[in-house]
Formats: structure tokens, sequence, C-alpha cells
């Protein structure tokens, strides 16, 4: 009798033990699926934050607002999401003493905790705008010429982007760099100028050389080049560096000199052509038609300060197996550029454009412009160089303030890892969005809010539902298994 008196008082305080586990969170056996929540409002109030775990699946089925994510259906691979590490952007973070860059590159590029993991870096081959003075690695005297290229060498890039880079890549071994030209060296030139002219033609071979140089010599520096672009918006001759290069030039050099070149020196880095705004889809679909240039090419690079971000889908169809990349965008708040105009935050905006807008149009990467600047936006170049790139963070000596541009960054970067996968969601009214699966099989799901007023919505998969609002302007990034 005590046996069975101690097995039912045994039973009694294990009901009671479940019960009051039950009243205070659902049963393990009723347990439903959880949703994390990543929040950045409009009005500046959350930054980048993870919200408590109040989001679950569940059977109930709204009537409307319902954004059904398919993961069974898949479109392109993601290469990662990053900036361009200009020297504008390297120098003021080499100047930081030892312990703050280490923490601040850790923040960027690693991925635990806050961290915000970004993947992909661009380069500048040579000095781009955002430099302190304007170079090649291979300039001379006016009047010299050194067609065996006995003079290259990576030059000032020695002072800063080199080194941090090198600590970017002790954090992430893997991350993905694309280099990419604003202007070959003054005396290729037929103007002889670091602005605007034509690449002579009688050095588009030497001028092929120098970009497996430039390749070589990075790699013999630990820096292994992913992917270039065979010039940065070719039909921009006023910045200073750049260079006019029409789509029948680009396919010429491709075809005759660069891809031969990377051939025969068993460069295996990717060659991306166009590197300008979505508003001349006919540029890179010239040079993909052409049979000759296209067999050396891997894909079409694109801006968007002109055109429409749909114009990326225009190229994947006209060559569906060449592949499409966003390189380039500057991300800053409107107004704030000397005077703040107040807590507002545009957010929605870029998330929208740019980050939705080009993966959503087969884009396998979005890089913002640029990782850093000091609050004076200096260092740039005379003649042409932008005085009003704001970086994604902002140092000045050991400070650091996080703009517009890394909120953005954060709500992909984090989640949507090398490797992972578009897939289908479809698109309601007011309530943009994009979904992906890593190669852990997670799904992430970014919204923007890009209307006025709170918008409700729920999130559909696998005939499971959550509801759930964002305030106007607001985003946020759901993350599940």
């Amino acid at each position: 009798m005590l046996f069975f008196a101690l097995m039912k008082l045994r039973a009694e305080i294990l009901a009671g033990i479940l019960i009051c586990l039950c009243s205070f969170s659902p049963c393990l056996a009723q347990k439903k699926p959880a949703i994390s929540q990543w929040l950045t409002t409009g009005d500046s109030a959350v930054l980048f934050r993870q919200q408590p775990a109040t989001l679950f699946f569940a059977d109930k089925s709204p009537a409307k607002n319902v954004i059904n994510v398919e993961e069974n259906k898949t479109y392109q691979s993601i290469d990662g999401f990053g900036f361009a590490l200009t020297q504008g952007s390297a120098m003021p973070i080499v100047r930081m003493t030892a312990v703050k860059r280490a923490a601040l590159l850790q923040e960027l590029f690693g991925m635990d905790g806050n961290h915000i993991g970004i993947s992909y870096i661009r380069l500048s081959i040579g000095a781009s705008d955002l430099n302190e003075r304007i170079f090649s690695y291979n300039d001379l005297a006016p009047g010299e010429t050194d067609t065996a290229l006995t003079k290259f060498d990576l030059g000032p890039d020695r002072a800063d982007v080199i080194p941090v880079m090198k600590e970017i890549l002790k954090i992430n071994p893997t991350i993905k760099i694309l280099g990419s030209p604003w202007s070959p060296p003054a005396w290729m030139k037929t103007n002889n100028d670091t602005r605007g002219g034509r690449l002579k033609s009688e050095y588009y071979h030497v001028y092929a050389n120098y970009f497996v140089k430039y390749v070589q010599a990075m790699k013999n520096e630990g820096i292994i080049i992913d992917a270039i672009t065979v010039q940065n918006e070719p039909l921009h001759p006023g910045n200073n560096p750049s260079l006019l290069m029409t789509a029948p030039e680009q396919a010429e050099f491709i075809k005759k000199h660069l891809g031969p070149a990377f051939k025969a020196n068993n460069i295996t880095a990717k060659i991306i052509i166009y590197d300008h705004n979505a508003d001349r889809p006919d540029y890179p679909i010239y040079i993909l038609d052409d049979p000759e240039a296209r067999k050396y090419i891997d894909g079409s690079g694109f801006h968007l300060y002109g055109g429409h971000i749909e114009a990326l889908t225009d190229v994947h169809e006209a060559h569906p197996d060449k592949h499409i990349y966003f390189t380039e965008q500057m991300v800053v708040q409107l107004g704030r550029r000397r005077n703040p105009e107040g807590p507002k935050l545009n957010i929605a905006n870029p998330i929208s454009r740019l980050f939705i807008g080009a993966t959503r149009n087969w884009s396998r990467n979005v890089l913002e412009w640029n990782l850093a600047a000091n609050s004076q936006f200096t260092p740039f170049t005379d003649r042409g160089g932008c005085d009003v790139c704001q970086g994604a963070i902002s140092v000045d000596g050991d400070s650091v303030t996080k703009n517009l541009a890394y909120y953005a960054m954060a709500h992909a970067s984090k989640f949507v890892r090398p490797g992972s996968v578009r897939i289908a969601s479809n698109e309601i009214v007011n309530v943009s969005n994009v979904a992906f699966k890593t190669p852990e099989g997670k799904k992430v799901l970014i919204v923007a809010n890009t209307s006025r007023d709170k918008q409700t919505f729920t999130i559909r998969h696998k005939n499971k539902y959550a509801t759930t609002s964002l305030a106007a302007g607001s985003v946020a990034t759901y993350w599940w298994n």
C-alpha cells in the first residue's frame, strides 16, 4: 500500500509541476515555433535591437496582408553584403588605437552577439574619389611610359587599405573582395589626366596586364581578389579620377586583352562588366551579346543613382546564365550632413530600394558606399571628389558614430549569410519584403514599412501564420528555423 501511495503522490507532484510550468509558458507538447525579430524604427527609438520572443507561428489564417514564404521556390544564391573600403574609410580606422580598432572591426565583421557579419568588401584599384591624393600603381613623369609595368607598386595602399584589410581577414578569412578601378595610369589615357579621357587603344594590352599585376600583388599580401569590375562608372568621366569607356570599347578590351590575359596567367578572379547606374541596361546587354567577350564575363554590376532597380531583371532575362551584382550606392540620412534634422531615420527607403529591391531583381550582393569616414567626410579628391559621402560609421580618433548605412546593412548582413538562397515571397501594399533560406536551413524575411502609417501583416510559412505589425518607416528582420 505504501508503494502505491508514494507512486500516486509522485504523479500528483509531476502533474502540479507541469501545470505550474504551463501557466508561465506554453507547454512543451504544445509549444509553437518562435520567430526571432530584429527591429529598427523610423523614429530612431529602436536601433537594430533584438525584440522579446513574442511572435509565434499558429494555425489561424488571417483574411488579408499575408506574406507567403515559399522555401521550395528558389532564385539566386547570395555572395554577401558589405561596403567599399576606400582610403577615406581605411585612414581613420588605421589611426585608431589598436584596442579600439580591433573592437570596431570585430563588431563589423564578426558574427557573435551584436556583431553584424559584413561578408563582402569593395576595394578601389588605385585611388578612388575618396582618397587623400590621386594615384595609380604605375605613375610616371610626364612623357614617360612603362609598357612592361616594371614600376608597378601597390604603394600608398600599404599605409592604410592593406593593413586594415589584413585585420579584417583575420576575423573573416572567407570574405569576398571586389576590386574596381577609377582610372588607369594617366600615361595610358588620351588626355594624360586622371580625370576623364579614354584608354588609348595601343595600351589595351598593357592595361590588361595591369589588372593581372594587381591581382597577383594583392595575393602576395594575402588578399585574394574574388572579382574585378572593368571600370567604375564608365559613363561618368567628370569624377576625379575617372575614365570614359563605352560599351564597344569595354567589349573590345575584354575579349581581346583582359580575358586572354587572365586566362594566360591563371587568374581566377571574376570579370564583372558595367558597374554603373540602372538607367543603361543596354550597356551590359550589348557586351554580353558579343560571344567572344561574354565567355570571359561572370556578370554585370549596377549602381542606383539613376534608373530603376527592375532594370537588373531586364539584364538577367536577356542573359540568365550571367550573374547580377549591386556594387555601389551611397546611403545617407538627408539633411544630416552637417545640420542634423532630428531623430527621424529614413531606413525604410534604403532597405526597400537596395536590399529588397536589388535581391528581388537577381542581385547576389548589395554593397554600400562606403564603410567609414570622419565627421567632416574627408578625404576626397579635388576636381570632382565626393564631399557629401557619409560613411556607415563616422570615426574621429577613437570615437565611433553609427549612421543610417550601418543599420540598413545590419538587417541583411547578420542573417543572410553567403551561400543563402533567395526564396519566394509575395509583395503586398506598403510592406516591402524579401525572403531567404540560409545554408543551415533557417528562413530570413526582411520587411520594410514604406508607408506613413502603422502596417499589420501576417507571415505564412508551411500553413502556419504569425501576425505582427511595423510602425511607419520601420524595418525588421524575422528569422526562424
